[in-house]
């Protein structure tokens, strides 16, 4: 699990000077090509990448 803070720093270094929302259009982007169910958005946390997500009839 990676919070948005982390994510930044990681992905756009420690001297990112942009808005922290940039985490949040990735996701969007990412979840477009990995499917829908492989990156988790945990409430208040952060984001987590599920790589065998159950699908909706195992739910």
């Amino acid at each position: 699990m990676f919070s948005r803070e982390e994510l930044l720093e990681h992905v756009w270094g420690p001297q990112f000077d942009g808005v922290e929302r940039v985490v949040d259009v990735m996701v969007v982007a990412l979840r477009k090509k990995l499917g829908r169910n492989h990156l988790e958005t945990v409430r208040g946390t952060g984001h987590r990448f599920n790589p065998s997500p159950a699908t909706e009839s195992e739910r």
